[in-house]
């Protein structure tokens, strides 16, 4: 097998001290953080999509990048060269994990069934590179909103041969996961939403969608594919709105038709951004509800309102992720994968390695920094005493449901005086600043 990422050896810790850009500070594998590797609590994921295919193209101009496989003009070849490339690079970086859509893993053909045929060899191809190295697939999924059959949405569409197209497509997607051992499946409805309601039925819509994920839920149990469903939220882009678009609506879709049970959310600290919401907010409304399942590990620039899918690089960010996977007693099946792409002018294979370290580093660094302020219970003990009042008298009985409007009231009337007391946002932070720079 070819070397495609010559003269780059594999990538180790040197501490936070070294000055060699091809070794991480902070990411140590084999360190334990509590009872668990930095490695088992973090379970970094590589994305196929944007380290293997991703060309640098925007809307204003081509792609940018070069790659050693680029001259291949076989699209099989290219496929075969790009997944050899990914578990060399994979191996490098020492990432466990690896991510895919099957559109990214190997060509469309002219039929579904040519296109399934390409999917097999590439497949077998996978399998054969899992065994050799150990490297896992995190999840896999299907891709819905590329192709322009895919124009209207795919179980939101108006045509009933797009959906079964689609279910078509991600039948043999849950199987190709299945046979790789992928731990997850994650739905991503690109394009299922909508542009105007002048031309929408939304009710329809929804109940296909869910009428979709239920055809999957069965499907995964004929096949015995044991794999945590996932559902990635997104707000908008490319439609004005989508229906998954933060995980209030997941959950409230899920409740709905029945399918809590069955799905958790993949969040995307980017998609958090362009949802009006922190990355914080997505994961602890996620994690109080039961159903963080696994990250998309990125972050978008504030200045700019869509999805630019940056390498994750701010600490404040990662420390805040990684305190709420923590205190979710992990992420279990699910992982952070890098769903980030280099920047367009970073257009050298050499930069996929920089921008991983430095993803790797940041999130190594958050979850040393998120441990220490749980081991110290800073946050937490604030956090309590700031609700004691609902842990006796009055606050208590509400919580306990022993009083109503009536009773309430009462308690009001003869309450000579209410107290409240400071929120303290300035000196939290002020603690959490200096757990980051001391950490």
């Amino acid at each position: 097998m070819s070397e495609y990422f010559k003269g780059i050896g594999q990538v180790k810790y040197e501490g936070k001290d070294s000055k060699n850009p091809l070794a991480f500070k902070y990411y140590n594998p084999d360190e334990k953080i509590g009872d668990k590797t930095m490695k088992e609590h973090l379970r970094i994921s590589m994305a196929f999509w944007h380290t293997l295919t991703g060309s640098g193209q925007d809307m204003f101009g081509v792609g940018t990048v070069v790659r050693p496989w680029s001259s291949l003009s076989d699209p099989m070849d290219l496929a075969k060269a790009r997944m050899e490339a990914a578990f060399e690079f994979m191996q490098k970086m020492q990432i466990p994990f690896f991510c895919f859509h099957d559109r990214d893993i190997a060509p469309e053909g002219e039929t579904l069934a040519e296109t399934n045929k390409n999917l097999d060899v590439i497949v077998e191809l996978a399998d054969q590179l899992i065994k050799d190295t150990g490297i896992k697939l995190l999840w896999g999924t299907a891709n819905l909103f590329s192709n322009p059959r895919f124009v209207h949405g795919a179980a939101t569409s108006c045509n009933a041969d797009v959906f079964a197209y689609a279910a078509a497509q991600v039948k043999k997607a849950l199987e190709i996961t299945k046979k790789l051992g992928g731990e997850n499946y994650v739905f991503w409805g690109g394009r299922e939403g909508y542009e105007t309601l002048l031309n929408t039925d939304m009710g329809l819509e929804l109940d296909n969608l869910a009428r979709f994920l239920h055809m999957a839920v069965d499907y995964a149990k004929e096949i015995g594919f044991e794999g945590q469903f996932l559902i990635e939220p997104k707000p908008k882009e490319p439609t004005k709105h989508q229906y998954d678009s933060d995980v209030a609506s997941v959950l409230a879709f899920l409740q709905k038709y029945g399918l809590k049970d069955s799905f958790k959310v993949n969040i995307e600290a980017n998609h958090a951004t362009l949802a009006g919401h922190t990355f914080h907010h997505e994961l602890y409304l996620a994690r109080i509800n039961g159903v963080l399942g696994s990250v998309d590990a990125n972050q978008g620039d504030l200045l700019l309102g869509w999805d630019t899918d940056q390498f994750p690089t701010d600490i404040y960010v990662t420390t805040f992720a990684m305190y709420e996977i923590l205190k979710n007693g992990g992420l279990h099946k699910g992982g952070l994968n890098f769903d980030a792409k280099v920047r367009r002018g970073s257009f050298e294979p050499i930069d996929l390695f920089y921008s991983h370290i430095s993803g790797m580093d940041a999130f190594a660094r958050g979850l040393k920094v998120a441990y220490k302020l749980l081991e110290d219970g800073v946050i937490e003990e604030f956090i309590q005493k700031r609700y004691a009042s609902y842990t006796e008298g009055i606050g208590k009985d509400i919580v306990e449901g022993k009083v109503g409007f009536k009773e309430l009231e009462a308690y009001a009337l003869n309450n000579k005086e209410i107290k409240n007391v400071s929120g303290r946002q300035e000196m939290l932070e002020s603690i959490v600043n200096q757990y980051i720079l001391e950490a």
